[in-house]
């Protein structure tokens, strides 16, 4: 039985102990990452003069872990004490991060490609034991409002991130800002402390090898209809922003006839529409299935996406984009959330590194092809190919909102 099924009542989530350390965690660790990002990214750019190879390198270092250490990651979650391994996994990026201000100091500029290498790394693993915790320690009823404020935390940080990184690298310089960087490290590792004590798991007594719990977990995820489905949905989701991402300025500069510039202001619109979806998804988070969120999120995204491909206003943009940031939320915590509903504690990690990898890399391989495409195609054929492939997702789940009604009743009940 898992603790989160509290014989004396659940208490009320901001109360929980669990969220409140996670949720510091998550506000100490997106201050490093944003700072640690920015800082490095204009820090590249002035030691390079600009050189693409040398700023493309920063998004291989931050992306390219996914890739290699995604499953690796969550199958050793699902082995280790998921307090633990959070704990360790900050200190490591903290030790890491100061070695390479050391470095730094000595005059060796492209150790901080390392920064965002190492710390992208372990991410890999304390990511999914975050996850384990929630599933752990929150009552069913509360995951889902759980999930909305972690994602709002995310969707604020997306307004105020590059600011933050921007300011901080302007005013100190790159030392203080890997410093920075470092300290907030610390301190998630220092607010993770306060999680209840690990208890011996289960899981650590087993004698299965890596291997055959990397295979159980394939397993695992292509029996379960509805996370093979999710994985499809995913899929799609990825192969139709990876389109979009790289070509949001010529939005600006072909379709709206304006300075590139005006771009902030999109990507404005995009993030309060991010914390506001997330805010309201908090609120209404008992009272709408992950399902519907999902499937309302993909419809509303693929909508947004057909009117900015085929806008030329300026204000009819800024409302398409601020519909798909409303909704974003609405795709990510009931992905999120439908993984730790329809996921055994077990398999939880293995099940978001299976996952996960499948979203980022069809994005990546989509961006990599968006600037050919771009010269080959109309922007409005690509915007309007992207909406098509959120529609696909759409049609991917639709089975699992099906089923979840059949077996709502059960769903509850199949919990360990």
């Amino acid at each position: 039985m898992e603790s989160n099924q509290l014989a004396g009542g659940s208490p009320s989530l901001f109360g929980n102990r669990v969220f409140q350390a996670i949720i510091m965690s998550g506000l100490f660790l997106q201050i490093g990452i944003w700072v640690r990002n920015f800082a490095v990214l204009l820090f590249v750019m002035e030691q390079t003069k600009g050189d693409p190879f040398a700023v493309s390198m920063i998004s291989v270092a931050e992306f390219a872990p996914i890739f290699i250490f995604s499953f690796i990651g969550g199958t050793f979650a699902d082995r280790w004490r998921p307090k633990r391994t959070m704990v360790w996994c900050d200190i490591l990026s903290a030790i890491s991060v100061f070695a390479v201000l050391v470095t730094l100091m000595f005059g060796t500029w492209q150790v901080v490609f390392f920064a965002t290498l190492i710390s992208a790394i372990l991410s890999q693993f304390s990511q999914p034991s975050g996850m384990k915790l929630f599933k752990m320690h929150l009552p069913e009823e509360q995951i889902q409002a759980g999930m909305s404020v972690y994602q709002t935390v995310f969707a604020v940080f997306m307004v105020l991130g590059p600011i933050l990184g921007t300011f901080a690298f302007q005013a100190f310089g790159i030392n203080i800002s890997i410093a920075i960087t470092g300290m907030a490290f610390l301190l998630s590792a220092a607010a993770l402390a306060f999680l209840p004590q690990d208890r011996v798991m289960e899981e650590e007594n087993r004698t299965t090898s890596l291997w055959e719990e990397m295979k159980s977990g394939i397993k695992y995820v292509l029996n379960k209809k509805e996370l093979s489905q999710l994985g499809l949905c995913f899929l799609a989701a990825g192969l139709g922003l990876g389109f979009v991402q790289p070509l949001s300025i010529f939005l600006v500069t072909e379709q709206l006839g304006l300075p590139k510039e005006n771009l902030q202001w999109l990507l404005t619109a995009n993030g309060i529409g991010m914390i506001i979806g997330g805010a309201g998804v908090m609120i209404f988070a008992k009272k709408v299935p992950p399902q519907k969120l999902l499937i309302f999120g993909m419809l509303a995204n693929g909508i947004g996406l057909a009117v900015m491909g085929l806008s030329t206003n300026l204000w009819l943009t800024l409302g398409a984009e601020f519909l798909n940031g409303l909704m974003l939320p609405c795709i990510q915590i009931g992905i999120n959330t439908m993984i730790l509903q329809r996921t055994e504690s077990a398999f939880i990690g293995r099940v978001n590194g299976i996952l996960s990898p499948l979203f980022t890399g069809s994005m990546v391989l989509t961006m990599s092809a968006a600037g050919i495409l771009k010269q080959q195609f109309s922007l409005t054929a690509i915007f309007e190919s992207a909406a098509i492939l959120f529609i696909i997702g759409l049609l991917f789940i639709l089975p699992i909102y099906n089923m979840k009604l059949e077996q709502k009743q059960g769903v509850l009940g199949s919990q360990d």
